[in-house]
Formats: C-alpha cells, structure tokens, sequence
C-alpha cells in the first residue's frame, strides 16, 4: 500500500493495479482514490465499472482498446471477476499489449498467488494488498480520524471502541461518524460518550456471553443474553451464534494444542492473527471435552425447539445457566 499511495501523492499511477486482499474498506478506498485521481466526476464517457463474472473477457478487451472520447484516459474498473483466481490465456496476454490511454483496475477478495496473471501483475508492479489491520493500526487509524477532527482520544478508551465495533473498518468508520457528530462540541472523547453512541456489534456480545460462561459469571452471562433480546435478535440467531463461538473455540483449542501460533491458527479458521490469540486466551478456559459437549448442547436445544418441546427463549436461557454452573 505504501507504494500506491506514493504514486498517489506525486500523481504518477501506473497503467494497471490490482487491489486484492481481506480488508473490504481499503480495497473500496484506493479504487475510490485511483478513480478520482484518473477520471473527473463529471466524466463518464471514459469510465467503465463491471462488478462479477458475467462481463466476458472479449467484451473488456473490445471495451479496453477503445480510445477515449476527448481525455487523456479511459478507466475501466472490474470488480471480483474471478479471473485471478481461474484466468483465460487471452486476458494474461491481453494485459501485455494494453493500449496507453487505457488504465485498468481489477479489485478482489481472493487471488490465487501461484496464477499467472497475479504473477505478471506483481512484476509490474502493480499488486496491491489490502489486508486486515492489526490492532495497533486500528488504533492509529481511529486517532489520526478523531484528530483530523480536532478532538483527542486515550489509548484506553480507543480500545474500548475497538470492544464494540469489532475490527471491520466499515463498521468503525461508520461508528467514528456517529461519535464525531455526537461530539462536535467537544475536544476529548470519552468512554461515556462510546458508551452513549456506538453501538456493540452482536458478535462481541456473544463473544463477551461465552466468556462469562467459561468464567462461570451467570448473572453476566445472562444480563449480555436479556440485552440481546432487548435489542429485538431471536434467540434462535443468538444460539446460532453461541454455538459457532464454541465451533470455533473447539477448532482453536485442537490447533493450539497442535503447536500452531495465532498466526496460522487464524489462518486456518478464518480469523485476523491478533483476533485469534482473544481466541486463543478464550478457548483455554475450557477443556476440549467442554467445548465438544457444548457445540452438541447447541444442536441439541435447536432441535428441542423445531420439535416443540420447548420455547425458543428459553431454551438459550437454560444453555446459558447449564454452562454457567
């Protein structure tokens, strides 16, 4: 990223990028900036965007030789065509031969590495990552925003936010403007205006409830599942969720137990390196015996309630107080 942004900065893009990684805001925020750097707002004869695999590659390929219509450029943007990760021969040849008054923009979630339209992308340097953020660059994200706006914020109470939101950017950055608003006549961000703003995703709720069952905090673990309710979520999409946080805890538990690090264990189960140690630390309080009966319980009080034989609601509250003990 740092070399996109260099090229940014001095106004200098290469002909063709590719935006590819885990982090969906920053691919939708460097194709943005590439877009407002190449093409005027008012300009859409010279721009293109195709978004899936129903665009055929002799369609882009005529559309990509065509010259633009009184600009120096035509942008074409294609968003998760699927070719990095299953590519025809034409469009690897193509890219060789693309005219200079055309400039390309491919954005995808999944590329396979090994390909070689990836390959030929990299060695022209125009690859570019987008990956998760680490926690520390969150922090740093969400202060130099906050600070922008004149207004400061403690490591602490960024954290706390950070507790909330969850790390999606999407989600914080929506949540920073809901705060900012909420704060415009103040200079310093508190942990009660957090509190009186953001809102906590349903996610860190489970993932809190599952800690107060493993701590064995009852009365916790059941004000977290009332305030579920209260927010108008049906139980069956809570125990949905509590019995995928014991799915994963199980898988974390078997690979650390394996010698895996948080890095590989994320990998494996499809979370960021930093989110899995929380795993990590989380699934340690519990045996793996614990966390096979558990995910058996969840599947078992779903099926309680589809045969009617006991109401849904309740039937989450007695998991909860079971393992809770």
């Amino acid at each position: 990223m740092k070399s996109l942004n260099s090229d940014l900065k001095s106004g200098e893009l290469k002909q063709i990028y590719l935006l590819y990684g885990a982090e969906s805001y920053l691919r939708r925020q460097y194709r943005d900036k590439i877009k407002q750097a190449l093409i005027g707002p008012e300009d859409r004869m010279n721009y293109n965007y195709y978004e899936g695999k129903k665009l055929l590659v002799t369609e882009f390929i005529d559309l990509a030789e065509t010259m633009p219509f009184f600009a120096e450029h035509r942008l074409i943007i294609w968003e998760n065509s699927g070719l990095f990760k299953n590519p025809e021969e034409k469009i690897v040849d193509y890219i060789k031969t693309v005219p200079a008054t055309t400039r390309l923009v491919f954005v995808e979630a999944e590329v396979d590495k090994r390909g070689r339209l990836f390959k030929l992308l990299t060695s022209m340097g125009g690859a570019v990552e987008c990956p998760e953020q680490d926690e520390d660059g969150l922090k740093r994200w969400v202060a130099g925003i906050l600070k922008r706006e004149g207004m400061r914020i403690t490591e602490r109470n960024v954290a706390f936010l950070l507790s909330k939101t969850g790390f999606d950017m999407e989600n914080i950055r929506m949540e920073l403007e809901k705060l900012i608003f909420f704060c415009l006549s103040i200079d310093t961000v508190t942990e009660q205006d957090i509190e009186a703003i953001c809102t906590t995703r349903i996610s860190n709720h489970i993932f809190d409830m599952v800690n107060a069952i493993a701590d064995k905090r009852q009365g916790e673990a059941l004000r977290l599942y009332n305030d579920l309710l209260t927010l108008k979520e049906p139980p069956m999409r809570i125990l949905f969720l509590i019995a995928r946080q014991f799915n994963i805890l199980l898988q974390v538990k078997e690979l650390r137990e394996k010698g895996y690090d948080n890095k590989v264990i994320g990998s494996k189960v499809g979370l960021a390196g930093f989110i899995a140690g929380k795993y990590v630390t989380q699934a340690a309080k519990f045996p793996v015996s614990g966390l096979r009966e558990a995910v058996e319980a969840c599947v078992e009080a779903e099926e309680a309630v589809k045969t009617g034989r006991i109401q849904d609601n309740i039937s989450v509250e007695l998991l909860i107080i079971n393992y809770s003990r």
